[in-house]
């Protein structure tokens, strides 16, 4: 039974790798093959089928669950921002024909936000923006590739910006501080080099829309400043979340859902007027894309999160992490080859695989276990690694997806015109975190 559940989990990660050429969608997959996973697994231990209900499944789902609501209460979050206009900034800043400008001020907003927001929610968001900005398709392309290069760099070096960096955190492998000093370097480094080399690809002057008046209904609009209010409590308060943590042990979703209703409270009382006049408070014509796609990626989560708990509770992924220890042994060549698995394989299904193989270790023992324990370079490395290396090509993240369904782009062309433009960035973000790492010590 063990052997089928191995063959089941590397049939549907091939499905998953390959959902570009089969069109099936990978949360349908991740779905189907985490419940039947745990099915053969109920079957396969026979009498201690109470002891798993009632005790074993239960820790797995609490584990997943949580970090599920957190990413549902950010997408709430950021919709009622998004709702009463409070991005609308970003498409008056970037109304720009300079290339440069327009390139560079896409990619800091972009990095600044997936830091605070999860930066498959800011991918989608910029890529609406950029598309009603930019006339050019070709353009498009290469400033989407940034977005997307720009979101996964900047998603990494915080415990709330990416749904990898939050899976090694509530499993307490990183504090928030520790990791953001450790991370911010080679973030920086990883988005700086592929943008430069994308800005050689791009004329001087870009094809830019004439301005247009955003109409909300009416005159249901909030004023500008009851906007700033409530982008600056959104984002401070998602700040928060890791100090909510801290002080409170409880888990970090109940920080965001304080955060949301807190927002939420506002949207109520600016709109006051336009709910008592039943006027539409709600973007005529909204992009739900957001919504969709988020979706999408939180029943993949939890389809990968079921397989991979079932590989863990027949003791797969232990045999996996004593094999590397004894064949192997050495992280970075581990970190690496994540890193270009992810480029094929969504890179969150390779961090949850690569989280479960090794524990977070109390204290080290010898030189080698001191990479595992909290804070340790492993848990740096993976992270790093799957996002930068996720972004090689469009399949190995969500955010890569979202720029080929929103231009129907295709893998060859990003192969060609972007992949070595990560590997550059991926190799100077790698060398930074080094130095850094050299340095501090």
């Amino acid at each position: 039974m063990t052997i089928a559940i191995i063959v089941l989990m590397l049939l549907a990660y091939l499905l998953i790798a390959s959902e570009h050429l089969t069109h099936i969608n990978k949360a349908t997959t991740a779905m189907f093959a985490g419940v039947v996973g745990w099915i053969l697994y109920i079957i396969y231990v026979g009498d201690d089928k109470t002891l798993i209900a009632d005790s074993v499944f239960p820790q797995h789902s609490a584990y997943f669950c949580s970090i599920v609501l957190y990413l549902l209460s950010t997408m709430a979050i950021v919709e009622v921002l998004s709702n009463n206009g409070c991005f609308d900034f970003i498409s008056e800043l970037l109304r720009t024909r300079s290339m440069r400008r327009f390139l560079w001020g896409v990619v800091a907003i972009t990095f600044f936000l997936s830091a605070n927001l999860d930066n498959l929610t800011t991918v989608v968001l910029m890529l609406v923006i950029m598309r009603r900005l930019l006339t050019n398709r070709r353009q498009r392309l290469y400033v989407g590739a940034a977005i997307v290069i720009a979101a996964c760099a900047g998603g990494c070096f915080t415990v709330i910006g990416d749904v990898t960096s939050l899976m090694i955190w509530t499993r307490g492998a990183v504090t928030p501080t520790a990791f953001a000093f450790a991370m911010l370097p080679a973030a920086l480094v990883a988005v700086f080099i592929p943008t430069l080399l994308i800005s050689f690809d791009l004329p001087d002057t870009l094809d830019i829309n004439r301005p247009h008046i955003i109409y909300r209904g009416d005159d249901s609009v909030i004023p500008l400043w009851q906007r700033v209010v409530m982008l600056f409590i959104g984002i401070v308060g998602l700040w928060f979340v890791p100090t909510f943590h801290r002080l409170t042990l409880l888990p970090p979703f109940l920080g965001s859902l304080c955060v949301l209703g807190v927002v939420w409270v506002l949207d109520e009382v600016f709109n006051r007027h336009g709910l008592r006049t039943e006027q539409p408070t709600l973007l005529p014509g909204s992009d739900r894309r957001l919504q969709y796609e988020v979706l999408q990626v939180i029943m993949f989560f939890i389809g990968v999160a079921l397989a991979v708990s079932a590989l863990v509770e027949v003791g797969a992924m232990q045999s996996v992490g004593n094999w590397l220890d004894h064949t192997v042994h050495d992280i970075y060549v581990i970190s690496i080859c994540m890193g270009a698995l992810s480029a094929v394989l969504d890179n969150i299904a390779l961090v949850l695989s690569a989280v479960s193989i090794y524990d977070v270790l109390p204290e080290a023992q010898n030189a080698y276990q001191q990479f595992f324990t909290q804070n340790g370079q492993y848990w740096h490395l993976i992270v790093l690694s799957a996002c930068v290396g996720g972004c090689l090509l469009p399949i190995g993240s969500t955010a890569g997806y979202a720029l080929m369904k929103s231009e129907d782009s295709s893998m060859w062309w990003y192969f060609r015109h972007i992949s070595g433009k990560v590997l550059m960035g991926w190799i100077g973000a790698l060398i930074t975190y080094f130095a850094v790492d050299y340095f501090l010590r």
